[in-house]
């Protein structure tokens, strides 16, 4: 080989050493940012349409079923009194389109409907499962509290009542709830799962077919409780430092969900935790919602990706009023949608959420907006 040669290959070879060096390490660090980058979204503003000039009350809840049909809950009682007699029927059935598919429910013979309509979800069977917080936060005169889960089949035939209202003896009834605000069916165990927590401090489970009492836990899986009282402080002495944990009893337990691979998820708005445990009752781990902008997060709701991993866990936080995704596995943080205000894509007050199989998440606002709103999974 020439010296010529040797000239003008050997700078060419370390050029090539050098990107060769370069580009490999950096193929695996692209693919893990991809893996963590989070889905975004886009409004679709024109969904649902509302017909017969039907007014919404405080839109409290939001599910899909294996139809990817929505159910929407809402409660005709918060509706200005001069325009109640346009209230549309406490549930709605839409399909992704935003048409309205069907309409039902409110006070009937042989069961006890809610007074404050709060949760509403689809099991894989068909059924439609609502409950409800009337009572909360304070009993009026002469009235009771919610104690019961309904069970109705998507056409609004009644099936099943778990308790009755106003007959909760408390935290250890395995009869009845007391005001509870969400609830969700395990399709595997044919189990439901309840966020007892207006009034309780617990997540309780019956049997889906037969609303016989299976198991019932508090917050890290204890005895189910209210919280207990602030020990009296002497005078002149510093106070007790707080558990970074949290307190050993729940606040309000707010929203549950089991995720295909068994994890039950109990969010306690009150306390800014999301708690998991496997579908026994065996406290696993917990997470903070976490906020920069000042505001305290408060997680009010779940939804999980429609992957079958589920890699997603979407948590409604009605502090800042937005949707924070979670990466389910790390139960990290990774992003959020949406910020407090009264445009279409905004929140105020989101409270609970869902999502369909394509992808896209649907949320429920009460007291301001009083809304559903879609969105559809763009990347």
């Amino acid at each position: 080989m020439s010296t010529n040669t040797r000239r003008v290959l050997f700078p060419l070879a370390l050029a090539v050493m050098f990107l060769v060096t370069v580009a490999l390490p950096t193929a695996p660090v692209a693919a893990q940012q991809a893996s963590t980058r989070p889905p975004a979204f886009e409004l679709d503003p024109k969904w649902p349409t509302i017909p017969n000039n039907w007014v919404l009350g405080e839109v409290s809840s939001i599910a899909v079923d294996s139809r990817d049909h929505i159910w929407v809950l809402h409660r005709p009682r918060s509706i200005p009194a001069e325009k109640r007699a346009n209230a549309a029927p406490p549930v709605l059935e839409f399909d992704t389109a935003g048409k309205l598919l069907s309409s039902w429910g409110g006070d009937a013979q042989g069961y006890d409907w809610p007074e404050r309509e709060h949760g509403i979800t689809a099991d894989a069977k068909g059924f439609i499962w609502i409950s409800g917080n009337g009572g909360w936060p304070k009993v009026a005169p002469g009235g009771s509290t919610d104690d019961m889960i309904l069970k109705f089949t998507n056409t609004g035939k009644f099936v099943m009542q778990i308790g009755r209202r106003g007959q909760s003896t408390g935290d250890s009834d395995t009869t009845n709830v007391h005001q509870p605000a969400d609830a969700f069916v395990h399709t595997a165990s044919n189990e439901l799962y309840v966020a007892d927590g207006y009034g309780n401090h617990r997540v309780i489970v019956f049997d889906a077919e037969t609303g016989k009492f299976k198991r019932t836990w508090g917050a890290f899986g204890g005895k189910p409780e209210p919280p207990a009282p602030a020990a009296p402080q002497a005078s002149g002495s510093a106070p007790a430092p707080a558990n970074p944990d949290g307190p050993s009893q729940y606040g309000l337990v707010h929203a549950i969900k089991v995720s295909n691979d068994g994890m039950v998820y109990v969010a306690d708005r009150v306390n800014n935790r999301i708690q998991v445990f496997t579908t026994e009752g065996k406290y696993l781990r917990q997470v903070k919602v976490t906020n920069e902008g000042g505001v305290n997060p408060v997680p009010a709701g779940f939804a999980f990706s429609s992957d079958p991993k589920q890699q997603y866990l979407y948590v409604v936080d009605s502090g800042p009023m937005r949707v924070v995704i979670f990466d389910r596995e790390k139960l990290t943080q990774i992003g959020a949608i949406g910020m407090r205000g009264p445009k279409p894509g905004d929140f105020d007050i989101v409270h609970h959420m869902a999502a369909d199989s394509k992808g896209s998440l649907y949320t429920a606002e009460i007291v301001t907006n009083r809304r559903a709103q879609r969105f559809v999974l763009a990347r």
